[in-house]
């Protein structure tokens, strides 16, 4: 399965998992939403910044995934506060993530730049911060 993940560009969120020095995504809802329960090991995650430009960047392998059960706000916050260094997000995007009610951890491998191309957006009706696309090349 593929997937194209938005970044948060203002983190560097990119240059950090190019650099090997980010290996996990994280996200955060008060309910089950993309990437919950949707990602499994051995897909692979296509990144895009959410700038604007619309250009898939870097892709990577999904190493192992943990998506959490419903979580009361301090333990939501706990999890979240384990993985600050981790994550690598500015302490204003960091802060979104906790006290969420679901946390996806989604660990990475194999991350590699590739070519810079964008992709049809025509078939997603909720332009969401993770997008399932199933086969990648259906999209470009």
């Amino acid at each position: 399965m593929d997937h194209i993940v938005y970044l948060d560009y203002q983190s560097k969120e990119l240059q950090f998992i190019l650099n090997n020095e980010k290996n996990i995504i994280l996200r955060g809802a008060t309910g089950r939403k993309l990437p919950y329960g949707r990602v499994q090991e051995n897909d692979v995650l296509y990144f895009v910044n959410n700038n604007g430009e619309g250009l898939l960047k870097a892709k990577a392998i999904v190493q192992s995934v943990f998506f959490s059960e419903k979580l009361e706000k301090v333990d939501s916050e706990k999890l979240v506060d384990s993985l600050k260094t981790r994550v690598q997000l500015k302490q204003n995007v960091f802060n979104r993530f906790r006290g969420k009610r679901y946390i996806s951890i989604i660990e990475i491998k194999q991350v590699s730049e590739i070519e810079h191309v964008t992709f049809n957006k025509d078939n997603f009706s909720n332009m969401d911060d993770w997008l399932l696309v199933e086969d990648i090349n259906a999209v470009l």
